[in-house]
């Protein structure tokens, strides 16, 4: 390092360095730091370039760890930065690129150098080095240490307070877009210690930091820094993606230009070069929503201590128009947003995992947010791309689809958002494959796409809360259904009967089981047995549940949909096994009572009728059938309600999303939170 173009293999040689990580102190005014943060580097375009990074700077890390105690460069290293930050603002009004660009580098060297602490020593120790001051012999005792403090007290509080405060003070603007994307940086690789030592938030110093003193007085301001920077979804300045440069550089402007994007690349897990695509990266809206759901999902059920992050995310309100407010009562620290705006980033972004998550987040903990979502009449922007999630659950990890259909559920439980879809018609769904449909309304492919959902989690996934909550969903819009398409109707029964189907199969091979048993009876086969006992309760409760379903709809709008009528006719056999069954016994009688109407009505005309003919007759029969006959069930209405310890879920989820999308590098093998294969 230093004024000249450095390469990853000269960095273990490196004099600036080798300066650094030994024990001669090297106190914050040392013109060193000068000499030191004037580099640049050719860029690492994949993974094993980024590992190299590391393997390259292992040594150097270490020797730091060890001889920090002594030296206290680590401690000067963050004084520099500190105070270059403070002057940030003022320099990034008077656009001075190159005081802004060897900010940029000390953050660098500091994230660096944090992630290896973070990665290979306790927390205790992490703290101890954050807290190393500087010895110097002093000729008498021995040694005595240099007052390097300034009375900054707790020297990692001061730092994550300065971060924040960069990203809140300092504006945005070319020269100091990769400088904010690095102080996001350094807050991830901070909080990345749940990763690696796994413990209960509150339990550390770290996380105490950000949720309590001085850093949480910002935490209304950061929040909201973050949710525009998620909702401008700014690209990279030109000059940060110039990826064919040479070696050396010449010129102020270059190097500035070079050291921010190639420093910044350092840290990126790779791949080949970049696309013209991706160039296009939104890398800044990327990250702020990560450090979002990083914020909101630590420290959220401890007594004592609060997380102002979540408090103020789930309590914004919008800052167009002057809707009260549905937060609680009691003061809470917030901000204003564009919801309008915040609405249609999140559209526009669902195909990702963090988005998905954010959106449920808000739906689920923001009544504002809910509210303002309920009320939109373009909802087919924000269901469409739900739907294409689970359609394309192949290609989907299981978290995802999850919380796709939590979204689902949760809008479901409206009554409007349950009449809205059906009034939505949509027009050549290019992405549904099964079946040319030229026109269905956003109501009827929600259904469809939900019961293909089910088939395929029969025959794949056999999750049984995934069953759940598909059949919740389609429970809550069941008494709204109008006017389903035909193909709806069709798949509908036919889900019904491939239950039928799965349910004679079961109820065979236990008969048979029972046939077999004898005394010898082996401890697999016996295992086998109970599977199947227990596949059968599972299968009977989701056969019940859908007979409901199509019980809820004939009770509540038979007059709206003919061809589920006509459907049930046509397949009225498959109903056969379920009527002398006790737990199918009641809600198929009141499917029988509407069979045998309609079956009256067909007999009184000719057997030769057309399609068309017998949709009139079952539409004249709808007006007069008198839903009185039906027997009455309790209305199908679910709700949902997150689990006792949402943060054993929530907290591995978010840090392997962290892990996949932040473009960081973390090594697996120290990960302990989750598996990276998952």
């Amino acid at each position: 390092m230093g004024a000249n173009s450095s390469s990853i293999s000269e960095l273990p040689s490196n004099e600036y360095l080798r300066k650094l990580c030994s024990t001669e102190t090297v106190t914050k005014n040392d013109p060193f730091w000068n000499q030191l943060l004037s580099f640049t580097f050719q860029v690492p375009y994949n993974s094993a370039d980024s590992r190299l990074l590391e393997e390259s700077t292992s040594a150097i890390c270490k020797n730091l760890a060890i001889n920090n105690f002594h030296s206290g460069n680590f401690g000067s290293l963050i004084r520099v930065f500190l105070i270059r930050a403070r002057e940030l603002k003022a320099s990034s009004q008077c656009e001075d690129n190159i005081f802004t660009w060897q900010t940029y580098n000390a953050l660098f060297i500091l994230r660096n150098i944090s992630k290896y602490f973070i990665e290979n020593l306790s927390e205790e120790l992490l703290m101890e080095q954050f807290g190393a001051l500087p010895k110097l012999a002093d000729g008498k005792d021995g040694w005595c240490f240099v007052d390097e403090t300034d009375a900054t007290g707790n020297l990692c509080e001061e730092l994550i307070n300065s971060l924040i405060e960069l990203l809140v003070d300092v504006p945005v603007l070319n020269f100091t877009y990769a400088l904010h994307l690095e102080a996001l940086n350094t807050l991830l690789i901070l909080l990345s210690s749940q990763m690696f030592h796994p413990q209960p938030a509150h339990e550390s110093a770290l996380y105490r930091y950000f949720m309590q003193g001085r850093c949480s007085i910002h935490a209304c301001l950061l929040m909201k820094t973050l949710v525009q920077n998620f909702i401008t979804q700014e690209k990279c300045p030109p000059e940060m993606l110039d990826n064919n440069r040479g070696g050396a550089l010449s010129g102020f402007t270059a190097a500035v230009a070079s050291s921010l994007w190639t420093v910044m690349t350092l840290g990126l897990v790779g791949g080949p070069k970049k696309s013209t695509d991706d160039k296009e990266h939104t890398l800044l809206a990327n990250q702020s929503l990560l450090i979002i759901l990083v914020l909101t999902n630590h420290c959220t059920t401890e007594r004592g201590l609060s997380n102002p992050y979540r408090q103020a995310l789930f309590s914004c309100t919008n800052s167009q128009g002057n809707a009260e407010s549905t937060s609680p009562t009691e003061a809470v620290a917030t901000f204003k947003i564009d919801f309008t705006k915040l609405y249609n980033t999140l559209c526009h972004n669902l195909k990702d995992d963090q988005t998905t998550l954010s959106l449920y987040l808000l739906l689920h903990q923001n009544m504002n947010i809910k509210a303002f979502i309920m009320s939109r009449t373009n909802l087919d922007q924000l269901v469409m791309p739900i739907l294409q999630i689970l359609y394309h659950a192949e290609d989907k990890n299981s978290h995802h689809i999850y919380m796709a259909l939590i979204i689902l559920l949760i809008l479901s439980e409206d009554e409007v958002f349950n009449k809205a879809v059906h009034e939505i018609l949509l027009k050549n769904i290019v992405w549904f494959k099964e079946r040319t449909i030229s026109e269905i309304t956003l109501g009827g492919l929600l259904v469809l796409v939900v019961i293909r959902t089910i088939q395929y989690n029969m025959t794949r996934m056999r999750d049984k809360y995934l069953h759940t909550n598909c059949l919740a969903a389609l429970a809550n819009m069941s008494s709204q259904f109008y006017d389903l398409h035909p193909y709806v109707t069709q798949r509908l029964v036919s889900l019904l009967s491939m239950l039928s189907k799965r349910h004679t199969k079961l109820i065979e091979c236990l008969k048979n089981t029972a046939t077999q048993a004898s005394s010898q009876e082996s401890g697999s086969e016996a295992e086998a047995e109970h599977d199947n006992v227990q596949d059968l309760a599972v299968l009977e409760e989701v056969i019940r549940m859908v007979l409901e379903i199509i019980n809820s709809c004939l009770a509540s709008s038979i007059h709206h949909n003919p061809n589920l009528i006509y459907t049930l006719m046509y397949q009225k056999d498959v109903f056969i096994q379920f009527r002398t069954h006790p737990t199918f016994q009641d809600i198929i009688q009141n499917i029988d009572t509407v069979l045998a109407f309609f079956s009256a009505q067909l007999e009184k005309h000719d057997k030769n009728l057309s399609v068309h003919a017998v949709l009139d007759i079952i539409k004249q029969g709808a007006r007069q059938f008198k839903r009185e006959r039906l027997k009455k069930f309790p209305e199908l209405k679910f709700r949902y309600v997150e689990e006792d310890q949402p943060e054993e879920f929530f907290i591995p989820y978010v840090w392997s999303l962290v892990y996949h999308a932040s473009n960081l590098y973390f090594n697996p093998s120290r990960i302990q939170l989750f598996s990276v294969n998952t």
